[in-house]
């Protein structure tokens, strides 16, 4: 069965994902008890050590976290699939980095809808509102809190978060604020690295497909693994009732 990354702790940030060729993958730090994290990588928690590291230097890490290589493991637009986008709506990516995933969204939702970049990192915050031109016209930036996605209830239609859901402390709890944020029908896509992954967050931060399931059925939502062609990751969608 495929496999993904378990939650942790300790020092608020997030990070994005690196090509496989690098061996990198997603590492983020939150605060205890709390959860985000962004598209990051292993080599980053060798250097930094895992869970206290803050990514105070976006553009240090942009290069390889946004590299266009990454589409042929990531598969975004196979990930827009699988959230069911239509235009108009407004949608979210958790723990947006530098934002290797938001262009993507933009062009799902078309000029009609908002795209929600949240982060609890204020340099990649500030990264994101400094290059908006790359992303699209309908790309917005959040600051987020540890605990919550930071949104006003029921204003979601989709929230995806990548290679992020393992760095969440309460996953549950966390899983029903997410709920809370989606409106009726919405869906909150889980993407995280598998356990044999040759790529990704130590092996014992992962958490299986059926682990995150767990958590969002816990949270309320309806959650299943959803069936997808991507080579080091399991996909888990929860839809709100």
């Amino acid at each position: 069965m495929k496999a993904a990354t378990a939650l942790a702790l300790a020092a608020l940030t997030w990070t994005a994902c690196a090509s496989p060729e690098k061996n990198m993958t997603d590492d983020v730090t939150t605060e205890a008890g709390g959860a985000h994290a962004t598209h990051g990588g292993h080599a980053d928690h060798a250097e930094h050590g895992a869970h206290e590291h803050r990514f105070v230097d976006p553009s240090k890490y942009a290069e390889r976290w946004n590299d266009p290589a990454r589409d042929e493991w990531q598969k975004p637009a196979e990930l827009v699939g699988l959230m069911g986008i239509e235009p108009g709506m407004t949608v979210a990516d958790l723990g947006a980095g530098t934002g290797y995933m938001l262009p993507h969204l933009s062009a799902a939702v078309g000029p009609e809808g908002e795209v929600l970049a949240l982060d609890v990192e204020d340099a990649m915050i500030a990264y994101i509102e400094e290059n908006l031109a790359a992303y699209g016209p309908n790309v917005r930036a959040v600051k987020v809190p540890s605990d919550s996605p930071g949104v006003e209830p029921g204003s979601l239609d989709r929230l995806v978060t990548i290679n992020t859901w393992h760095h969440v402390a309460g996953r549950e709890a966390y899983a029903a604020k997410v709920l809370e944020a989606l409106k009726p029908g919405g869906r909150f896509v889980v993407v995280e690295f598998t356990l044999d992954s040759p790529i990704g967050a130590p092996k014992e931060m992962r958490v299986d497909s059926a682990s995150v399931a767990a958590d969002l059925k816990a949270g309320g939502f309806d959650a299943s693994v959803a069936e997808e062609t991507m080579p080091n990751h399991h996909v888990v969608i929860g839809v709100k009732r």
